[in-house]
């Protein structure tokens, strides 16, 4: 299960990186879920210990807090594409979010490999 997990993870990352290809700021935004695939791959095997998953994944929700617009406006459109920097804000904070919740997942998952109890 660890490793299905990992490899979901890895590619829905990847994926969310090549999205990232057109977007204003890519420099900042591919490199994040950059990071977030490449240890998601590192939990395949014992790469890495469960305090580095909870450290990135504090990182990822501190920064998800962060990028919070100060007025939400919801996630999606009728159509593509970005109306107001708040929903701009909501998205990019969701996708951190989202990398935080695999991050804590495998923090988890490690854990049990490595008979940390």
């Amino acid at each position: 299960m660890r490793k299905g997990i990992a490899i979901f993870f890895g590619l829905l990352f990847i994926l969310f990186a090549v999205f990232q290809y057109n977007d204003p700021d890519p420099q900042i935004w591919i490199p994040i879920y950059a990071v977030g695939a490449f240890a998601s791959f590192m939990a395949l095997g014992n790469a890495v210990r469960p305090w580095f998953f909870i450290l990135a994944g504090l990182g990822y929700l501190v920064a998800a807090i962060y990028q919070w617009p100060p007025a939400f406006e919801g996630f999606l459109l009728d159509e593509m594409g970005m109306k107001t920097i708040n929903i701009e804000l909501a998205r990019e904070s969701g996708g951190l979010a989202i990398c935080a919740i695999a991050m804590f997942i495998l923090a988890v998952l490690t854990r049990d490999r490595i008979g940390v109890r």
